[in-house]
C-alpha cells in the first residue's frame, strides 16, 4: 500500500517522472519476456520491437478511433502486439537457442523498418515521431508525475497478478515443462505448438503494453530510433541480472537498471567532476553491467532474486536462533 498511499504524497516530480515510471513499463517488459525465456527457454531479441509494436498500436487506434476509451486502446494494443510476436514465434517450432534468437531479430528490424518506412504509422509525420495523448480513463485525466505513476502502477499491477495465475495454472506449468526438457514435455503430452505460441503470444501482449506505458505514461514522445536493439538487451539484461524464471526477478532487474545510472554519475561526478562525461558514463555503465552479467552466469544464475532470498533466508534463521527459546 506504500506505492499508492505514501509515494505519490511525498516522491519528487523527479523521482515519480524519471525513476518510477519508467521502472514500472521496463518491469512489465520484463515480466513479459520472462514468461518466455525464463519459464518457457525460448530465447528473444525482439522486444523492443514488441514495445514500439504497443506504443505505436495505442496511438493509432486512439487516433483514428477516437470513440475508443483508453483501457480498451490498451488492451487491443496489447493483442496486437501479441499476433505480430505469435507470427515471429513460429520459427521456435523448428529453431532452437542461438539460432531461435538470431531468427527473432527479424521482428527488431522489421518493425523498425516498418514504421520509418511507412509513414501511416506516425501520422504522416517524417521523423517518424509520435505524441501520445493525454491518459483519460472514465473522463479521469492523468496529467502530473504522480497521476501517471498510479496510472503506470494500477496496470502494472493488474497485469503482473494476472500473469501470476497464468503461470500458476496448467499452462505454465507446461511452460516448464518445455523448458527444463522439449522431448520429455511432448513424450508426456504437453502440446509443444500451442505452449510455445501461447509463450510468444503472452509474451508480447504484456511488453506491448509496456511499450504504451513508455510511450504514453513515460516519455509522451518517442520515434522509431528509441526502439532500437540496444532496448531489447536492455531487457534481457535486466532478467538475467533480477534472475530468470521469477516475475520479482523482473522487478528487482528493472530497478537496478534504473537505478545504477544515476548512482553512477553520482559516484562519477563526485570522484572525477567535470573528466566523467556523458560519454564515459555510458561506457562505465556498460563495462560495469556487463562485467555484471558475466559473473551473475558464473557464479549465479538466478540473478540477484537468488541473493537476495538467501540472505533473507540467513537473516530469518539467525533471528531465530538468537530468539529466547
Amino acid at each position: 500500500m506504500v506505492a499508492y498511499g505514501v509515494v505519490p504524497f511525498v516522491g519528487s516530480d523527479y523521482l515519480l517522472d524519471a525513476v518510477l515510471t519508467p521502472f514500472l513499463a521496463l518491469a512489465l517488459a520484463a515480466v513479459g519476456l520472462n514468461v518466455l525465456t525464463g519459464y518457457t527457454g525460448q530465447v528473444s531479441l525482439g522486444s523492443a520491437a514488441f514495445l514500439a509494436v504497443g506504443a505505436y498500436a495505442a496511438y493509432n487506434l486512439h487516433l483514428r478511433i477516437p470513440s475508443l476509451p483508453l483501457l480498451i486502446d490498451l488492451v487491443l494494443a496489447g493483442g496486437i502486439a501479441a499476433a505480430v510476436g505469435i507470427l515471429f514465434g513460429l520459427p521456435s517450432l523448428r529453431l532452437r537457442g542461438f539460432y531461435l534468437a538470431v531468427s527473432t531479430l527479424t521482428a527488431q528490424f522489421f518493425v523498425q523498418w516498418a514504421l520509418t518506412k511507412f509513414g501511416w504509422f506516425s501520422n504522416d509525420n517524417p521523423s517518424g515521431v509520435i505524441d501520445a495523448p493525454v491518459l483519460t480513463v472514465a473522463g479521469i485525466s492523468f496529467t502530473n508525475a504522480a497521476e501517471r505513476y498510479v496510472f503506470s502502477l494500477t496496470i502494472v499491477v493488474i497485469s503482473t497478478l494476472l500473469t501470476l495465475r497464468l503461470l500458476r495454472s496448467q499452462s505454465g506449468r507446461n511452460f516448464i515443462a518445455v523448458r527444463d526438457h522439449e522431448v520429455a514435455a511432448k513424450v508426456i503430452g504437453v502440446p509443444l505448438l500451442r505452449t510455445k505460441l501461447l509463450a510468444f503470444g503472452i509474451s508480447s501482449f504484456l511488453i506491448g503494453v509496456a511499450g504504451v506505458l513508455w510511450a504514453f505514461a513515460y516519455l509522451r514522445t518517442v520515434e522509431p530510433a528509441g526502439f532500437n536493439l540496444d532496448r531489447s538487451f536492455q531487457i534481457l539484461f535486466i532478467i538475467i541480472i533480477g534472475g530468470l524464471g521469477s516475475l520479482r526477478g523482473s522487478f528487482i532487474g528493472a530497478g537496478f537498471i534504473v537505478v545504477f545510472p544515476l548512482l553512477l554519475s553520482r559516484v562519477g561526478a563526485a570522484l572525477l567532476g567535470s573528466v566523467f562525461d556523458s560519454g564515459i558514463l555510458e561506457m562505465s555503465q556498460r563495462i560495469v553491467i556487463g562485467a555484471l552479467i558475466i559473473g551473475f552466469l558464473i557464479a549465479e544464475p538466478r540473478g540477484l532474486i537468488a541473493l537476495w532470498d538467501r540472505t533473507w533466508s540467513t537473516l530469518w534463521s539467525a533471528r531465530r536462533t538468537a530468539a529466547p527459546t
